[in-house]
Protein backbone atom coordinates (compact mmCIF):
# COMPACT_ATOMS: atom_id res chain seq x y z
CA UNK A 1 0.00 0.00 0.00
CA UNK A 2 1.03 3.74 -0.78
CA UNK A 3 2.25 5.57 2.20
CA UNK A 4 0.70 9.24 1.91
CA UNK A 5 1.73 11.76 4.71
CA UNK A 6 -0.48 15.03 5.18
CA UNK A 7 2.47 17.71 7.10
CA UNK A 8 0.70 20.92 8.22
CA UNK A 9 2.88 24.25 8.37
CA UNK A 10 5.35 22.57 6.38
CA UNK A 11 6.98 24.88 4.53
CA UNK A 12 9.72 25.82 7.28
CA UNK A 13 11.35 24.93 10.37
CA UNK A 14 10.35 21.41 11.82
CA UNK A 15 7.31 20.78 9.36
CA UNK A 16 10.09 21.34 6.18
CA UNK A 17 12.55 18.72 7.81
CA UNK A 18 9.44 16.52 8.52
CA UNK A 19 8.13 16.82 4.98
CA UNK A 20 11.68 15.96 3.55
CA UNK A 21 12.20 12.67 5.62
CA UNK A 22 9.54 11.58 4.92
CA UNK A 23 10.01 11.48 1.65
CA UNK A 24 13.25 9.89 2.05
CA UNK A 25 11.45 7.04 4.06
CA UNK A 26 8.97 6.49 1.62
CA UNK A 27 5.89 8.36 1.90
CA UNK A 28 4.26 10.39 -0.79
CA UNK A 29 4.17 13.82 0.87
CA UNK A 30 1.36 16.52 1.31
CA UNK A 31 3.20 19.86 2.31
CA UNK A 32 0.74 22.10 3.56
CA UNK A 33 1.10 26.06 4.15
CA UNK A 34 -0.50 28.72 4.71
CA UNK A 35 1.41 31.72 2.97
CA UNK A 36 5.07 31.06 1.75
CA UNK A 37 4.39 29.56 -1.02
CA UNK A 38 8.17 29.75 -2.12
CA UNK A 39 9.43 28.25 0.43
CA UNK A 40 6.91 24.68 0.22
CA UNK A 41 7.64 24.51 -3.65
CA UNK A 42 11.63 24.30 -2.22
CA UNK A 43 10.50 21.83 -0.04
CA UNK A 44 8.14 20.17 -2.62
CA UNK A 45 11.20 20.32 -5.54
CA UNK A 46 13.54 19.09 -2.80
CA UNK A 47 11.47 15.99 -2.50
CA UNK A 48 11.37 15.52 -6.18
CA UNK A 49 14.71 15.42 -6.68
CA UNK A 50 15.31 12.95 -4.38
CA UNK A 51 13.24 11.07 -6.26
CA UNK A 52 9.65 10.94 -4.07
CA UNK A 53 6.04 12.23 -4.34
CA UNK A 54 5.31 15.49 -2.99
CA UNK A 55 2.64 18.36 -4.03
CA UNK A 56 2.37 21.76 -2.01
CA UNK A 57 -1.16 22.91 -0.87
CA UNK A 58 -2.29 26.15 0.56
CA UNK A 59 -4.15 26.43 3.31
CA UNK A 60 -4.89 28.03 6.26
CA UNK A 61 -5.83 25.54 8.99
CA UNK A 62 -7.59 27.82 11.21
CA UNK A 63 -10.60 27.68 8.49
CA UNK A 64 -13.09 25.11 8.41
CA UNK A 65 -14.01 24.88 4.37
CA UNK A 66 -9.71 25.28 4.09
CA UNK A 67 -8.98 22.54 5.69
CA UNK A 68 -11.67 20.35 3.30
CA UNK A 69 -9.97 21.86 0.80
CA UNK A 70 -6.61 20.95 1.78
CA UNK A 71 -7.12 17.00 2.45
CA UNK A 72 -10.00 16.52 -0.87
CA UNK A 73 -6.47 18.01 -2.56
CA UNK A 74 -3.97 15.75 -1.07
CA UNK A 75 -6.65 12.53 -1.91
CA UNK A 76 -6.99 13.92 -5.62
CA UNK A 77 -3.10 14.48 -5.89
CA UNK A 78 -1.69 11.56 -3.52
CA UNK A 79 -4.30 8.94 -2.85
CA UNK A 80 -5.40 7.40 0.72
CA UNK A 81 -4.00 9.39 3.36
CA UNK A 82 -2.18 6.98 6.06
CA UNK A 83 -0.66 9.70 7.96
CA UNK A 84 -1.14 13.44 9.51
CA UNK A 85 1.87 15.42 11.15
CA UNK A 86 -0.29 18.22 12.75
CA UNK A 87 2.57 21.00 13.10
CA UNK A 88 1.08 24.07 11.85
CA UNK A 89 1.38 26.63 15.12
CA UNK A 90 1.68 30.09 15.49
CA UNK A 91 2.64 32.12 18.06
CA UNK A 92 2.63 36.32 18.85
CA UNK A 93 5.40 38.83 20.17
CA UNK A 94 6.34 38.41 23.44
CA UNK A 95 4.47 39.46 26.06
CA UNK A 96 2.48 39.09 29.63
CA UNK A 97 -0.61 37.73 30.33
CA UNK A 98 -1.98 41.30 31.61
CA UNK A 99 -1.22 42.70 28.20
CA UNK A 100 -3.18 39.92 26.28
CA UNK A 101 -6.56 40.58 24.62
CA UNK A 102 -9.20 38.25 23.33
CA UNK A 103 -8.44 38.87 19.14
CA UNK A 104 -4.52 37.23 19.99
CA UNK A 105 -6.01 34.71 21.66
CA UNK A 106 -8.74 33.10 19.48
CA UNK A 107 -5.53 34.10 16.20
CA UNK A 108 -3.46 31.61 18.42
CA UNK A 109 -6.29 29.18 19.40
CA UNK A 110 -7.82 29.02 15.89
CA UNK A 111 -4.33 27.61 14.36
CA UNK A 112 -2.75 25.89 17.43
CA UNK A 113 -6.08 23.75 18.41
CA UNK A 114 -9.19 24.48 15.99
CA UNK A 115 -7.06 23.60 13.14
CA UNK A 116 -5.45 20.90 14.52
CA UNK A 117 -9.13 19.21 15.96
CA UNK A 118 -10.40 20.15 12.29
CA UNK A 119 -7.02 18.13 10.10
CA UNK A 120 -7.70 15.37 13.07
CA UNK A 121 -11.00 14.73 12.07
CA UNK A 122 -10.56 15.20 8.55
CA UNK A 123 -7.62 12.41 9.05
CA UNK A 124 -10.02 10.13 11.21
CA UNK A 125 -12.94 9.77 8.42
CA UNK A 126 -10.09 8.46 6.35
CA UNK A 127 -8.06 6.17 8.42
CA UNK A 128 -10.77 4.55 10.53
CA UNK A 129 -11.39 0.80 10.11
CA UNK A 130 -14.51 1.36 11.22
CA UNK A 131 -15.29 2.88 7.77
CA UNK A 132 -13.88 1.08 5.66
CA UNK A 133 -10.33 2.24 5.39
CA UNK A 134 -6.99 0.57 6.58
CA UNK A 135 -5.97 2.67 9.41
CA UNK A 136 -3.15 5.10 10.36
CA UNK A 137 -1.18 7.48 12.47
CA UNK A 138 -1.43 10.92 13.77
CA UNK A 139 1.48 12.97 15.42
CA UNK A 140 0.73 16.02 17.08
CA UNK A 141 3.90 18.89 17.75
CA UNK A 142 3.02 20.08 20.49
CA UNK A 143 5.54 22.46 22.73
CA UNK A 144 7.81 21.60 26.04
CA UNK A 145 6.18 24.86 27.09
CA UNK A 146 2.63 23.43 27.53
CA UNK A 147 3.81 22.23 31.34
CA UNK A 148 6.88 24.77 31.68
CA UNK A 149 4.14 27.61 30.49
CA UNK A 150 6.49 29.98 29.15
CA UNK A 151 5.78 32.72 31.49
CA UNK A 152 6.28 36.50 30.67
CA UNK A 153 7.04 35.29 27.28
CA UNK A 154 3.87 33.01 25.30
CA UNK A 155 1.55 31.31 28.30
CA UNK A 156 -1.16 31.56 25.59
CA UNK A 157 0.80 29.50 23.23
CA UNK A 158 1.74 27.12 25.68
CA UNK A 159 -1.78 26.90 26.78
CA UNK A 160 -2.92 26.06 22.87
CA UNK A 161 -0.22 23.58 23.45
CA UNK A 162 -1.59 21.67 27.10
CA UNK A 163 -4.85 21.56 24.67
CA UNK A 164 -2.91 19.92 21.73
CA UNK A 165 -1.73 17.19 24.09
CA UNK A 166 -4.84 16.97 25.60
CA UNK A 167 -6.59 16.32 22.23
CA UNK A 168 -3.20 13.80 21.56
CA UNK A 169 -4.44 11.51 24.69
CA UNK A 170 -8.01 11.87 24.50
CA UNK A 171 -8.12 11.15 20.46
CA UNK A 172 -5.70 8.19 20.41
CA UNK A 173 -7.92 6.33 23.65
CA UNK A 174 -11.13 7.54 21.38
CA UNK A 175 -9.66 5.55 17.94
CA UNK A 176 -7.15 3.04 19.40
CA UNK A 177 -9.73 0.07 18.24
CA UNK A 178 -10.32 1.83 14.83
CA UNK A 179 -6.52 0.66 13.78
CA UNK A 180 -5.04 4.24 14.13
CA UNK A 181 -2.75 5.45 16.81
CA UNK A 182 -2.05 9.06 17.90
CA UNK A 183 1.09 10.31 19.56
CA UNK A 184 2.56 13.76 20.05
CA UNK A 185 6.28 15.47 20.36
CA UNK A 186 6.86 17.99 22.56
CA UNK A 187 9.51 20.02 21.23
CA UNK A 188 12.11 22.06 23.28
CA UNK A 189 14.24 25.16 22.19
CA UNK A 190 14.57 24.32 18.47
CA UNK A 191 16.82 26.40 15.94
CA UNK A 192 13.77 27.82 13.69
CA UNK A 193 12.36 30.77 12.10
CA UNK A 194 9.18 30.92 14.71
CA UNK A 195 11.19 32.52 17.42
CA UNK A 196 11.22 35.56 15.27
CA UNK A 197 7.80 35.89 15.02
CA UNK A 198 7.98 36.61 18.96
CA UNK A 199 10.03 39.15 18.50
CA UNK A 200 13.19 38.10 19.58
CA UNK A 201 15.01 35.95 16.78
CA UNK A 202 17.80 35.00 18.55
CA UNK A 203 16.00 33.53 21.53
CA UNK A 204 17.74 30.06 20.60
CA UNK A 205 21.41 31.86 21.58
CA UNK A 206 20.01 33.09 24.59
CA UNK A 207 18.02 29.71 25.83
CA UNK A 208 19.83 26.90 24.33
CA UNK A 209 22.99 26.98 26.34
CA UNK A 210 21.01 27.04 29.22
CA UNK A 211 19.33 23.88 28.91
CA UNK A 212 20.88 20.17 30.40
CA UNK A 213 22.40 19.19 26.77
CA UNK A 214 23.75 23.07 26.51
CA UNK A 215 22.63 23.75 23.28
CA UNK A 216 19.31 24.15 21.02
CA UNK A 217 17.66 21.46 18.83
CA UNK A 218 18.03 21.25 15.32
CA UNK A 219 14.45 20.98 13.17
CA UNK A 220 15.50 16.82 11.63
CA UNK A 221 16.06 15.87 15.13
CA UNK A 222 12.25 16.55 16.13
CA UNK A 223 11.30 15.21 12.79
CA UNK A 224 13.18 11.76 13.37
CA UNK A 225 10.73 10.99 16.47
CA UNK A 226 8.02 12.32 14.32
CA UNK A 227 8.84 9.19 11.61
CA UNK A 228 9.40 6.98 14.44
CA UNK A 229 5.61 7.59 16.14
CA UNK A 230 4.71 7.65 12.64
CA UNK A 231 6.47 4.01 11.62
CA UNK A 232 5.12 0.17 12.67
CA UNK A 233 8.46 0.80 14.63
CA UNK A 234 6.06 2.20 17.41
CA UNK A 235 3.19 -0.37 16.51
CA UNK A 236 2.43 -0.52 20.11
CA UNK A 237 2.41 3.52 20.57
CA UNK A 238 -0.33 5.34 21.83
CA UNK A 239 -1.80 8.44 23.55
CA UNK A 240 2.22 9.13 24.03
CA UNK A 241 3.67 12.03 24.09
CA UNK A 242 7.74 12.26 23.36
CA UNK A 243 9.80 15.38 24.64
CA UNK A 244 12.48 16.02 22.18
CA UNK A 245 13.84 18.85 24.57
CA UNK A 246 17.70 17.83 25.23
CA UNK A 247 15.99 17.25 28.87
CA UNK A 248 14.40 20.84 29.66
Amino acid sequence: MNRVALITGASRGIGAATARLAAERGYAVCVNYRRNSRAAEDVVVAIRAGGGSAVAVAADVSVEAEVLRLFQACDRELGPLTALVNNAGILETQTRVENIDAARLSRIFATNVTGAFLCAREAVRRMSTARGAAGGAIVNVSSRAAQLGAAGEYVDYAASKAALDALTIGLAREVAGEGIRVNGVRAGIIDTDIHADGGEPRRVDRLGPSGPMGRAGQPIEVARAILWLLSDEASYSTATIVDVAGGR
